[in-house]
């Protein structure tokens, strides 16, 4: 039988979700946390490879399992047992050929940027020192609509088959005194969110034109976008799945 896991997380004593052989990942404390519980060994998948640092608000996993986990209170007991910067909020089986990754129609991120020089949430968000022109962030923003192969804001030597990603959501606004960027797409290249963030704030403090995000784009190329912002104001918001997902036929 397999379940989906949904969780949330605080990334910064984490190196991202997948398990690396001398750093700790949240993939592996959950893994220990419930082969713990089941008293055998469990593995799971997740929906994605968030970096280190980044956070999840919410993530999916999937693991099989023999047994019957209706009345086993395991979301209960999960949350007993893990540390107070992992939370699991649901549990639920799904299709045996159900998988968190691929079956997933989308993803959404957002990206927190500080006005204002904050004591208490520094650690959280990015704080940007120069003026920015939230006007042609989002004229950028757009932008993006209107191309599918995003090469330029990969991870250089990163092993995928295509560039190509359908962006569905591409916005920057102001939260009290914060600006967020929240962007949703079918799928993401490594460090692609965080490239684009970098990208759009040159425009922002004029350093780049927003016309400019045409050439970085059709260029292909890494070194003529933007900076990488920092992990630690990323955050994975949503990820949507297919509403027959659920439907069990074994």
């Amino acid at each position: 039988m397999r379940y989906f896991i949904k969780l949330s997380y605080n990334g910064s004593a984490y190196h991202g979700w997948q398990i690396q052989p001398d750093a700790i990942s949240v993939q592996e404390v959950i893994e220990k946390a419930l082969s713990t519980l089941l008293n055998r060994p469990i593995s799971i998948m997740g929906a994605g490879r968030t970096d280190t640092g980044v956070h999840a608000t919410e993530m999916y996993a999937h693991f099989d399992i023999n047994i019957d986990l209706k009345n086993c209170n395991l979301i209960y007991k999960l949350n007993s047992f893990l540390p107070k910067d992992i939370a699991v909020q649901d549990l639920f089986r799904v299709n045996s050929d159900a998988h968190t990754r691929f079956a997933a129609t989308s993803r959404e991120y957002l990206y927190r940027v500080s006005l204002v020089k904050n004591a208490f949430t520094f650690d959280h968000v990015f704080f940007v020192k120069q003026q920015l022109d939230i006007d042609k962030m989002n004229e950028a923003a757009k932008i993006l609509f209107q191309y599918k192969d995003f090469q330029c804001f990969s991870k250089t030597n990163t092993d995928v088959k295509t560039y190509n990603c359908d962006i569905m959501k591409a916005e920057w606004f102001v939260k009290n005194n914060e600006l967020h960027f929240v962007i949703k797409a079918n799928r993401f290249l490594r460090n692609m969110v965080r490239a684009i963030v970098g990208t759009m704030i040159n425009i922002g403090i004029g350093k780049l034109e927003v016309e400019d995000l045409h050439r970085i784009i059709k260029s292909k190329n890494r070194s003529e976008a933007g900076f990488s912002v920092p992990a630690h104001a990323l955050y994975l918001t949503k990820i949507e799945y297919p509403e027959d997902i659920k439907n069990i036929n074994e």
